[in-house]
């Protein structure tokens, strides 16, 4: 994949305003060390004239030589001033009454689920063993989870369950068990990226997201898919499905956090988003996407 995009880097470089051809991308191989077939060379050009055409719209635009480089991403529009400041947002929970059967709580918002926590009409161990049966019964049917971190849920669950038990309630997500975009590295747990050259890879550092997601007290359940490199819905392990119709694709890359939570397997879940990754997959499935 590396050496695939650096030739396409090596060509775009080089390019002048004519389209790139077949003789292009042969000479372009030479420099990148590979060996493309005819098939290979004619699947990359449309994209690399796309590229061209991309670049020279940029190039339209005039930036003087003393133009810095952009340090901050600020995404609100000219002019919005949105609320600052904790005091400013004000989450609450909504008041339900914990139903007879516990597996009606799994469509629940998060707001309702708190609301049963907070109030100890359930418990978080509860919560998640419920959530995690459900990710068992329907992961093969699905193809949705990569890993279900059992033994480091009903941990953080007890956890939770003690703290709000002595009056530390840390918030809305104290206790919800959530899922994760295999993605987000955990450690002593496989963080795949859904492709089969790391399906066996183990990094060794808590990922940001799932760093504040604990110290917010939320329990983590399982790992979800992604297609593969954080492309589509296929995966090393097959290809997750929509659980309105098991005959379509999730939709990607956020493939597993959006079947996943759909089918109410999870309280909630972490996908990400560079072109249409958590977008795409919430219109398939039928959630709310943050993007």
């Amino acid at each position: 994949m590396k050496n695939i995009l650096w030739l396409i880097t090596v060509l775009l470089v080089g390019c002048e305003t004519k389209d790139i051809s077949r003789s292009d991308v042969a000479s372009a191989e030479k420099l990148a060390g590979l060996t493309m077939s005819v098939s290979e060379r004619d699947s990359l050009l449309p994209t690399v004239n796309q590229r061209v055409e991309q670049y020279q719209s940029l190039r339209e635009v005039a930036l003087p030589n003393h133009t810095p480089f952009p340090l901050l991403y600020d995404p609100l529009p000219a002019g919005m001033n949105p609320p600052r400041g904790r005091d400013k947002f004000k989450f609450n929970d909504v008041k339900v009454f914990l139903p007879d059967n516990l597996e009606a709580c799994a469509f629940m918002t998060v707001p309702e689920l708190a609301h049963l926590i907070r109030t100890r009409q359930v418990t978080s161990e509860a919560l998640t063993r419920m959530y995690i049966d459900r990710l068992k019964r329907y992961q093969d049917q699905l193809q949705c989870v990569v890993t279900i971190t059992e033994e480091l849920a009903i941990q953080q669950a007890r956890k939770a369950d003690m703290e709000i038990a002595r009056g530390q309630y840390k918030g809305l997500l104290h206790g919800i068990p959530w899922g994760a975009k295999d993605l987000l590295s955990v450690p002593e747990y496989k963080t795949t990226w859904g492709a089969t050259p790391y399906k066996d890879q183990m990094i060794q550092e808590k990922g940001t997201v799932v760093r504040k997601l604990e110290e917010a007290g939320a329990v983590l359940v399982a790992k979800l898919t992604l297609g593969a490199l954080a492309w589509g819905d296929v995966w090393f392990g097959g290809k997750t499905r929509n659980p309105w119709d098991i005959e379509q694709g999730s939709s990607g890359s956020s493939a597993g956090p959006g079947s996943a939570t759909s089918a109410g397997l999870v309280g909630f879940s972490i996908g990400s988003e560079t072109w249409g990754s958590i977008v795409s997959p919430s219109t398939r499935n039928g959630v709310t996407g943050l993007r």
